[in-house]
């Protein structure tokens, strides 16, 4: 009988693809420690994003793999994950614990972005990231009401200096609508919504949080500006429908976020299909494969596509989000794919920032 060896563990850990990194994990770099005691191996493996609900799976599947090998008697596999740190946000006191801020945003409204956003960071913290939502949208707030946020709430406050995110769900939210009265319209101008944003974004104690996750209000203005300027967003998500004219609006916020240096992670395209209730038959009643054809124009990628579903709506009305009210179900498992599939493109970022040369210029 030929030993156990580090070759022959190596050969054994690619037969597994992860579906989010896109390649077998020693291509990838998880692998970051392999233990040869006689017939037995120990290994470590480390994911950058968010693993806690899939590392039990993927550590079974593992130890399989490396017991299925000849001169392997038993196995052991350590599954690990910690979101990598933006050092960007350690200048700024209340976002000094916050490792990403996550914009999403859309060119214009009424393509589902707030649902998306509420779900995407549903998803995150389902996978057992600290998560935090931030309604930035000042004129028309709703993660309140969808997260089943009581009417009349309002944030706690510490030395009449910090406000306390109001949690729900699992995750810190802040928005204009626990500091107003629903009836209340904010009839104000750009200036005031912008300086608004900074007031709510700079006085909320965050505390440690993964993801920071942004509900923009809907177009390329004043709130955008601000955000660009004045925090380090870690990257964007662009919320479309398959309609020609709402992909012409998403191509200006991908634009926008171009301009400023913002990264856009990927796009998420809404109300891809209608899927009949009574027989199953699947129509794209706003077109077809419209936000792929965009997402290949500017290299990024289509992180998900969600149909027209009442149930979607239905939920977010409820105040008890899709994620929420069953993590495992059909459309719940489409947000929670696309969120890993953007945990996995922030990882990838920072890491290929991590590893950029530091130039220094001297006289010599």
């Amino acid at each position: 009988m030929t030993e156990l060896t580090h070759a022959l563990v190596e050969e054994a850990l690619k037969t597994y693809t992860d579906p989010y990194l896109n390649t077998d994990l020693v291509s990838a770099g998880a692998v970051k420690n392999i233990e040869i005691e006689g017939t037995r191996a120990v290994v470590d493996i480390f994911f950058a994003y968010p693993s806690e609900y899939l590392k039990d799976g993927i550590a079974q599947m593992l130890v399989i793999a490396l017991e299925n090998i000849d001169e392997c008697e038993s196995a052991q596999v350590n599954v690990s994950w910690q979101v990598a740190d933006n050092p960007a946000t350690k200048a700024i006191e209340a976002i000094a614990q916050v490792k990403n801020i996550v914009a999403v945003a859309s060119g214009k409204g009424g393509v589902g972005k707030s649902t998306t956003s509420v779900n995407l960071a549903l998803a995150l913290a389902k996978d057992g990231a600290k998560v935090g939502l931030l309604d930035a949208d000042i004129y028309g707030p709703s993660q309140g009401i969808m997260l089943g946020v009581e009417d009349g709430t309002r944030p706690k406050t510490i030395d009449e200096k910090w406000f306390v995110p109001v949690e729900a769900h699992g995750i810190k939210t802040m928005s204009m609508a626990y500091l107003v009265t629903e009836s209340t319209p904010m009839v104000w101008r750009g200036p005031m919504v912008a300086g608004a944003l900074q007031q709510i974004m700079t006085q909320t104690q965050w505390g440690e949080l993964d993801y920071l996750v942004i509900d923009m209000p809907p177009g390329t203005g004043d709130i955008q500006l601000t955000l660009s300027q004045k925090f380090p967003v870690s990257g964007s998500v662009i919320v479309t429908t398959p309609q020609d004219i709402a992909l012409a609006d998403a191509k200006k916020g991908v634009e926008m976020f171009r301009k400023v240096n913002i990264p856009v992670m990927g796009m998420i395209e809404n109300m891809s299909m209608h899927i009949c209730s009574n027989c199953g038959h699947a129509e794209h009643i706003f077109g077809e494969d419209g936000a792929e054809r965009l997402a290949e124009t500017y290299q990024t990628e289509v992180l998900g596509s969600l149909p027209l579903s009442k149930y979607i709506r239905e939920q977010s009305d409820a105040g008890l989000p899709v994620v929420a009210a069953d993590d495992c179900s059909e459309v719940s498992m489409m947000y929670r794919h696309a969120a890993r599939r953007l945990a996995v493109a922030l990882a990838k970022q920072a890491d290929s920032a991590a590893q950029m040369p530091n130039i220094q210029i001297s006289d010599d």
